[in-house]
């Protein structure tokens, strides 16, 4: 009798102090342990190198695997490696930076000055105050009462060549004179003319179809700030009214004046291959 009580109490006493789950709560409490936090200030090392603009996230990973990208001096090829933003990171040779790639066309109106100066009164960057938490910057200039297409972007190597001298991208301008323009003087600047700035001779000019003779299409890939306006001063022309339609392929359709556009990846590519 004291063998099968000793055995019924044990069992009970057992009973009592042991907690049973059933299968799935005991999943439940695994899944709900405190998981570590990320660090902030740390990134994976292909989305810091997609986010720089190079590659995908998908061509990152390959290119690590590699051993084209390099941290802090040193090749890695660790997949899900992770860098700090403080980190040295090298693709290919080149300094990279993880900031996103963004482009901004703006129909920019009369009266604003093309600037990052927060000091003047109207700028062009009011009017993309809210078009990117990232810092935009004007591709060329615009004079404050030239109206028409500027391009904004964070990518530094495809501002240099937009803006090189050397390559310039297609710009076509609708340009309105105080009189009307000589044919001869078209085809002075058809040919070309000499000014302190160097020889300036556009892609195209033409009339306007529909328009006076004041109204004229001037297509160039100068990138020299007021060169519309020196070379009709230089042919004793001034300017009246001077509209940017064209930049590089991209146009004004659908985008009211004063009002901006974040570009599309097939724009992107067509800019960068221009």
């Amino acid at each position: 009798m004291n063998r099968g009580g000793n055995s019924r109490g044990k069992k009970s006493g057992n009973t009592k102090n042991k907690k049973f789950y059933p299968k799935g709560k005991e999943e439940v409490r695994k899944k709900a342990t405190p998981q570590k936090a990320s660090n902030p200030d740390e990134i994976r090392l292909n989305k810091f190198v997609a986010n720089s603009g190079v590659c995908s996230r998908r061509d990152a990973d390959l290119y690590i695997q590699t051993g084209s990208v390099w941290v802090n001096g040193k090749p890695v090829t660790e997949m899900g490696y992770k860098v700090k933003l403080t980190d040295e990171v090298r693709f290919d040779g080149r300094l990279i930076t993880p900031e996103k790639k963004e482009y901004i066309l703006l129909n920019k109106p009369k009266g604003y000055v093309t600037t990052t100066s927060p000091e003047k009164n109207k700028t062009v960057m009011q009017l993309i105050a809210n078009a990117s938490r990232v810092q935009l910057r004007p591709v060329g200039r615009l004079e404050r009462n030239t109206t028409g297409l500027l391009l904004f972007t964070n990518d530094d190597d495809l501002t240099k060549k937009l803006t090189h001298h050397k390559h310039g991208v297609r710009k076509i301008y609708h340009v309105e004179l105080d009189k009307n323009f000589k044919l001869e003087d078209l085809k002075k600047l058809e040919s070309g003319v000499l000014l302190k700035e160097g020889f300036i001779q556009p892609d195209e000019v033409s009339y306007v179809e529909g328009a006076s003779k004041r109204e004229i299409g001037i297509q160039i890939k100068s990138s020299k700030n007021e060169i519309i306006r020196k070379v009709m001063e230089h042919l004793n022309y001034n300017v009246i009214r001077q509209d940017r339609v064209i930049f590089g392929g991209l146009t004004k359709k659908d985008l009211p004046r004063g009002r901006w556009r974040s570009l599309t990846n097939q724009e992107i590519i067509n800019l960068k291959n221009s």
